[in-house]
């Protein structure tokens, strides 16, 4: 009977230790809003810091905001929507606030640009951490800037969801013709360049289509398919553009069938691809 008893002791002494190996821990982190500067460049980022002196890096950029009054609550959503669908706990995310009014639309690849370099360089002296592989990911106008910054700068890896604008020739064509309603985006071209038939070389060289050569790093592209007529017009030519680079590194397209323009955040086929990219960089 004693033997029996000790017997159980031991099994059960032996299950409580195994089930501990198996529990996740949890890992704290901290918000914080900072000032950087890059070069005599500042912008403001969000850093989603976690309680660790190792860590990895995912910076991520918002979409199209109408007031820079608006960018901070875009960069913390933006954050979210990340930080949700990413399958690790131990990456620090950093959402850079790029300004939006009274800019041109690709000028802000600027302040994108020294967010990155700030990241690169100087970051884990600011913060007292060791940074290893550094990931950018971006929605809508913030996949623009991510595909390039990939023109720009080596990264471990690039995601861009529904990237655009795709082609501002077509775009602010559209709502000089009516056809569409106007959007400050175009609006402030206008008033710089003049009409899309007069200067259409000037849109196109702020486009998408106009960087589709030269990507440093592996990039992941996510779009849906039901997208908005926009964006789906220049996609099968912006994709075909992207094949043909010949001085790219590899490049991923993933295309949800009924998607729409948040498909990397909505779909489990998107989730997937992304956290996958970032598993296998």
């Amino acid at each position: 009977m004693l033997r029996l008893l000790c017997f159980c002791f031991l099994l059960l002494f032996n299950c409580s230790s195994c089930s501990k190996d198996y529990i996740i821990p949890t890992i704290s982190s901290e918000r914080t809003t900072k000032i950087i500067q890059n070069e005599g460049i500042s912008v403001t980022v969000i850093i989603d810091q976690p309680n660790l002196k190792n860590v990895d890096v995912l910076m991520v950029f918002h979409g199209t905001v109408s007031s820079d009054q608006d960018i901070l609550t875009a960069a913390n959503t933006t954050l979210d929507k990340f930080k949700g669908i990413l399958d690790r706990n131990d990456m620090m995310l950093i959402s850079v606030a790029y300004p939006q009014e009274n800019v041109l639309l690709g000028d802000s690849i600027l302040q994108a640009e020294a967010a990155l370099l700030w990241l690169k360089n100087t970051a884990n002296q600011e913060l007292g951490i060791t940074i290893g592989k550094i990931f950018l990911a971006g929605h809508s106008q913030g996949g623009y800037m991510v595909t390039r910054l990939n023109t720009l700068h080596q990264t471990n890896g690039v995601i861009a969801n529904a990237p655009g604008p795709l082609n501002l020739v077509y775009r602010c064509q559209l709502e000089e013709n009516g056809q569409v309603q106007q959007s400050a985006v175009c609006t402030r071209l206008k008033n710089v360049y003049g009409l899309t038939s007069e200067n259409s070389d000037a849109y196109f060289e702020r486009s998408l289509l106009n960087f589709t050569n030269g990507f440093k790093s592996d990039i992941l592209f996510v779009q849906g398919l039901n997208d908005s007529p926009i964006q789906m017009y220049s996609w099968p030519i912006f994709k075909q553009e992207v094949f043909n680079c010949t001085d790219c590194q590899s490049r991923q397209f993933v295309e949800i069938l009924g998607g729409e323009h948040g498909s990397l955040f909505d779909s489990v086929q998107g989730k997937s691809a992304f956290n996958s990219f970032i598993g296998s960089h």
